[in-house]
């Protein structure tokens, strides 16, 4: 192999597992805001949640979506305004 196509697998490899800390921040995020609707408790505003999962799925990004980085951003953000948002209930985790 060249460099070229090193390199190209390189950075295939890196967007993939970006993808997959992505994808595994938004079950995360579904999972926290299921858990606090079914305690009965403040999930935060709609558009938080609603925001983070469309700027995930959405073209439209601040940085070209090979690189996640932007978009796991918008998902820890999303994730940390719910849980403060109310505390889990007893006995149960987040994911």
């Amino acid at each position: 192999m060249d460099t070229t196509t090193t390199l190209l697998v390189i950075a295939a490899c890196v967007a993939a597992v970006l993808l997959a800390v992505a994808v595994g921040l938004l079950v995360r995020l579904v999972r926290t805001r299921r858990t606090l609707r079914r305690a009965g408790l403040p999930t935060g505003p709609r558009w938080v949640f609603w925001g983070a999962v469309a700027y995930l799925l959405l073209p439209a990004d601040l940085l070209p979506d090979p690189v996640y980085l932007d978009d796991i951003g918008v998902l820890i953000l999303a994730l940390r305004s719910l849980r403060s948002a109310g505390p889990l209930p007893r006995g149960t985790t987040e994911a």
